[in-house]
């Protein structure tokens, strides 16, 4: 299948420990909520070397750091032009 978009959360420990775990759950629960399902690859990655400036979510060729489960749900609707 292909899609047109990919979002990647990194899931290396630092990120993990940092908060990811509620990211994916808010990024699977946009991604639901707007019927992106069909257009959105979703997936975990290992680390991407960025350990420091974490969590990492990439969208795209996009890269969010220091992502939080309060920042996220800002850089999909302006990603993704929609208004929450």
């Amino acid at each position: 299948m292909e899609y047109d978009h990919e979002i990647t959360i990194c899931l290396g420990s630092s990120c993990f420990a940092r908060g990811n775990k509620q990211v994916v759950e808010l990024v699977k629960k946009f991604v639901a909520e707007y019927g992106l399902n069909a257009k959105v690859f979703l997936h975990g990655g290992l680390c991407g070397g960025l350990c420091e400036d974490g969590p990492i979510v990439k969208i795209d060729e996009n890269i969010y750091k220091g992502v939080t489960s309060e920042t996220v749900m800002q850089c999909l609707s302006e990603y993704f032009q929609v208004n929450q």
